[in-house]
């Protein structure tokens, strides 16, 4: 089941993190997203802080047609891009999340970006639904 917060879309599987991450990048590809950066909060916190945590990967994830479209409306939309979905072991289960770009989008009170969001979102919703199910 797909939650929805004030800024993303989550749920939680039984499944591995590496199975979930590469399940992501799957559903991501299906929905016509492609991945413009990783970050794997893991490494970073252990190689910067010296800490260990449970796994955490962030998968900048693109959808060129609707950035472009948002960029065209709005510019600075740039700073919003792009749309992070996350993969993370807490409590012992793997958790999915992704943006929700409708929520952040709408602070700059565009129709079209608003278009855009809501669009986007939906296909990260099922993006998310498809990694958990």
């Amino acid at each position: 089941m797909v939650r929805e917060t004030a800024v993303a879309f989550e749920a939680t599987t039984d499944r591995g993190f590496a199975e979930t991450v590469a399940r992501a990048r799957e559903a991501l590809q299906r929905e016509g997203f492609g991945v413009l950066a990783e970050i794997d909060i893991r490494a970073k916190l252990e190689e910067k802080l010296g800490v260990q945590v449970e796994p955490n990967l962030i998968l900048g994830a693109c959808h060129p047609p609707s950035a472009h479209r948002a960029l065209q409306a709005v510019p600075e939309v740039s700073v919003l891009l792009p749309c992070n979905v996350c993969v993370a072991v807490e409590q012992g289960r793997t958790v999915v999340r992704a943006m929700n770009p409708a929520s952040v989008m709408e602070k700059l009170a565009s129709p079209a970006l608003a278009t855009v969001g809501a669009e986007v979102g939906a296909a990260l919703r099922r993006v998310v639904a498809a990694t958990a199910g």
